[in-house]
């Protein structure tokens, strides 16, 4: 079980609210059905010791999952081969379960992210396949039922819908992906959701058809699936229509899977203008709008809910401000996009 870690729980309060009393986001999310409204975060991070982003992070009205940035990727928690640690791992899931927020466990099997003693050699076929299977094992064991969804694999295709190069792909082929969703399926409880986690599969196309070939392929084959997620980095301008993203969902969905958002951001320009800020809060709200549509999709997660420490401060260069938070932890006119989405007064929906 994770370890007890001192962190602030705050079960509800309406911290940076428009007003005394209004609803937060995953209020909002749940009363029409949705399982969460969610925020990644680089929980232990220096966000830590920010008192006032940890009021709204703590604020289950505003979030009902928690993903971590960082903490539960392959460097981090197996940093030496068969040697595993967990307590960065552990500080989100203790912060979670206090404010009784769900946690979308991300990832176990990446190109990137991985620990030096892994890629700094060449490995045989079986051997990298056992080091594969034994680290989803053991982590998945570790935090068992704390997971609400695990990111089983991430980012296995190139954009033309190829199977991207990495370590797995280039030494085991295109069956490690069959062979990680097996070992995740036959370690995480039947509550456990497990998903295919992408970017650029948002959208009818290529890349989104690859995605659905994988989805198909490991259910003819009895391997379980439980879900798509779909990252959904977007530049403000250039986000696909809410049409667009709701006849991709349904493809989706008709496999058989959940949909989720699972690392919004929507970009502009820097610096930032009133038409630009204008412009990404309709693409917030067409984008949230789209999941709200589409059944299966079960909630949306921000790739952080901040400017302030997002990946976007040092990502994207000429970049930035992609989240419905500012710098000063404000609320901006994106979090009203999604308001309008969530509430039933979209005024993008085709």
């Amino acid at each position: 079980m994770p370890a007890v870690l001192a962190f602030p729980s705050i079960r509800r309060s309406n911290a940076n609210s428009s007003s005394p009393g209004t609803k937060g986001l995953n209020d909002y999310a749940k009363a029409i059905g949705k399982t969460y409204f969610g925020t990644a975060s680089n929980i232990p991070g220096a966000e830590t010791s920010d008192s006032a982003y940890m009021t709204i992070l703590n604020d289950n009205g505003q979030f009902g999952q928690l993903t971590p940035t960082y903490s539960m990727k392959y460097s981090f928690t197996e940093p030496s081969r068969n040697i595993f640690t967990y307590t960065d791992g552990d500080a989100i899931l203790t912060i979670a379960k206090g404010n009784s927020q769900l946690v979308r466990c991300h990832n176990l099997v990446w190109y990137d992210s991985l620990p030096s003693w892994l890629t700094s050699q060449t490995w045989d076929n079986a051997t990298l396949i056992s080091i594969m299977t034994n680290h989803i094992k053991t982590v998945v064991t570790h935090w068992g039922s704390g997971c609400y969804a695990w990111d089983v694999v991430n980012e296995a295709l190139s954009d033309d819908g190829t199977y991207r190069p990495s370590l797995w792909y280039n030494t085991i082929g295109p069956a490690y992906i069959p062979i990680a969703f097996a070992a995740a399926a036959a370690a995480a409880p039947a509550n456990v959701k497990l998903y295919y986690n992408d970017y650029n599969v948002e959208f009818p196309g290529t890349k989104a058809s690859a995605a659905q070939k994988i989805i198909s392929e490991l259910k003819a084959r009895g391997i379980r699936i439980d879900g798509i997620g779909l990252q959904s980095h977007f530049v403000a301008g250039q986000t696909p229509s809410q049409a667009s993203q709701e006849q991709n969902m349904a493809a989706f969905a008709a496999l058989g899977v959940d949909v989720a958002i699972t690392e919004l951001d929507i970009r502009i320009p820097l610096p930032a203008t009133s038409a630009s800020e204008a412009q990404q809060k309709t693409d917030f709200e067409s984008t949230v709008g789209a999941c709200v549509k589409t059944q299966r999709c079960v909630g949306v997660t921000l790739w952080d809910f901040d400017d302030k420490y997002s990946w976007l401060v040092n990502g994207e260069p000429g970049y930035g401000n992609g989240d419905p938070w500012d710098a000063n932890l404000q609320k901006k006119s994106a979090y009203d996009g999604i308001v309008a989405a969530l509430s039933g007064t979209n005024s993008t929906a085709s």
